[in-house]
């Protein structure tokens, strides 16, 4: 089964598989949403951990409900079900681009911002945090002002999805700044 929040460059990959680049938009089509990176390690281990915890919480659903306690049964199912669903949230946070605009994904939230809004994509240093966690470090993120509004960080390269790939994060950055560039007004600084 095809899982399409975890496949991101797989154009990118197929013409360039020592990495080099040669476009900065590397695909033939731009219609839909997608996310110009794949999930960092850590990311994906948190899904797969999550995963295997809804398992034995299934598991544990089967068990009570052959001993003949439904309520309790639909408890473990109703939790196992929210476990999944987290699972799969954490798998699609991070940053998507299109044709229409940048949307930033987070665990309870999406926002979306249409390229016409977008005053200005770029990477700065900013202390950033660390795995999401409240302890900051020093490190690059790579920002979007949204015209009129104040600057909101896309990517971090302290994130689940860059940490310890910083050339990953580089040309995740780069895509993004290639998106913005491409599909953003010309009147727009």
């Amino acid at each position: 089964m095809p899982l399409p929040f975890l496949t991101a460059d797989s154009a990118f990959d197929a013409r360039h598989p020592d990495g080099a680049d040669d476009s900065p938009l590397p695909y033939d089509d731009h219609s839909g949403w997608r996310r110009p990176y794949r999930p960092g390690p850590w990311r994906v281990g948190a899904g797969a951990l999550l995963l295997l915890l809804a398992s034995f919480m299934l598991l544990a659903t089967v068990i009570v409900a052959f001993a003949g306690a439904l309520s309790g049964a639909f408890a473990c199912l109703a939790a196992a079900s929210l476990v999944v669903a987290v699972a799969l949230r954490i798998l699609r946070v991070g940053v998507w681009v299109s044709r229409d605009g940048l949307r930033r994904v987070t665990l309870l939230t999406t926002r979306t911002i249409a390229w016409g809004e977008v005053g200005e994509v770029r990477t700065v240093q900013q202390p950033v945090r660390w795995l999401g966690l409240p302890r900051t470090v020093q490190g690059q993120a790579l920002t979007a002002t949204p015209r009129g509004g104040e600057r909101l960080a896309l990517l971090t390269d302290h994130n689940a999805d860059f940490l310890s790939r910083v050339e990953a994060f580089d040309r995740a950055a780069d895509t993004v700044e290639a998106w913005a560039d491409e599909y953003r007004p010309a009147y727009l600084p």
